[in-house]
């Protein structure tokens, strides 16, 4: 899942900083998340980097799943 975000995150050529200023979520989080490093991400924070990179928390899970 954290590899999903980064790629979404450098294909829309955004920093960490940009994207924790945009979501309302901690630099220090996204990157524990796109490292695999944390544990027990809340689906809220997910929601909101999902919402800040302009998709949804299903395509950062499953990115090769069709829009519903």
């Amino acid at each position: 899942m954290g590899y999903r975000i980064r790629e979404r995150r450098e294909e829309l050529q955004m920093t960490q900083e940009q994207l924790a200023e945009k979501s309302k979520v901690s630099r220090q989080t996204i990157s524990a998340i796109e490292t695999g490093k944390a544990d027990n991400v809340l689906v809220s924070t997910l929601a909101a980097i999902a919402v800040a990179l302009d998709t949804t928390v299903d395509k950062i899970f499953y990115p090769e799943c069709p829009n519903d």
